[in-house]
Order: C-alpha cells, then structure tokens, then sequence
C-alpha cells in the first residue's frame, strides 16, 4: 500500500525550471573554476598566477558551485524519480561526477599545489567534467 505524496516542484510550471536554472548555473560556476585551473595546468592563459594561487583563489566558488549542484540535483531527481533512475545517460552523469568530485578534491588538488604531472591530471578533470555535461545533456534524449 503506497501512498502518492505529491511533489511540490511538480504542482507549479516555473518551479522546475527555475530550479533547473540554479542546477546549471552552479554547474557552471564549479567547472568554469576547476576549467580555469585546468587549463593554467596545461599551460593555456592566466600565466601571471600559479596553479595553485588559482586554485585557492577559486576554491570557494568551487565549492559554491558543487553545494549548489549538490542541492538542486537531488530535488531535480524527485520530481520524477523513476524516469531517472532508469535513465543510462543520468546513470552515467551520476557516476562520473562522483569520480570526478573525488578526483578533484583528491588527485587534481595535489597535481595543483605541486604542479606534478598537471597536464595528465588536467586533462583527465577536464574528461571526467565534460563527461558529466553529456550525460546531462542526453537525459532528454533517452
């Protein structure tokens, strides 16, 4: 005996975009900062500041950004649980931010303070986050 409790984001039309709107907007703003970074590791722009100076000097819009994804996702993921739940490309959107989440706060932090092999780690954070973009731009499609 399930009981249909009905969900708020799913009773008005512009709750869910909106909503959808933050989602992205944290989005970006964490993988523009951690892009930045990345592209300093590989030697593309921002050459006045270390690595390192820019990834303490973006750490707190980073980490703004993912709270932000971190809170709108799952209340996204409640409007219809089931749709993305059996959804392959959100699965995949699911798992690759996890590995990219513990990749950054792990090995792509290390690779920055100490600039050890930067251009490798950079271009396996900017794999892991591009790939998250497209599993989340082919959940419509599934």
């Amino acid at each position: 005996m399930f009981v249909d409790i009905p969900n708020p984001l799913n009773d008005s039309q512009l709750v869910f975009p909106v909503l959808e709107c933050l989602h992205i907007l944290g989005f970006t703003m964490a993988l523009g900062t951690i892009a930045l970074v990345d592209f300093r590791l590989l030697g593309l722009g921002l050459r006045r500041q270390t690595p390192a100076e820019l990834g303490k000097a973006f750490a707190p819009w980073t980490l703004i950004g993912l709270a932000s994804v971190l809170i709108s996702g799952p209340l996204l993921y409640s409007s219809d649980p089931d749709m993305y739940y059996l959804n392959r490309p959100f699965q995949i959107k699911i798992a690759c931010l996890a590995v990219a989440i513990v990749f950054n706060y792990t090995i792509h932090r290390k690779a920055v303070a100490s600039s050890s092999g930067g251009k490798l780690v950079a271009c396996i954070s900017l794999t892991l986050w591009a790939s998250v973009i497209a599993g989340g731009i082919f959940i419509a499609f599934a």
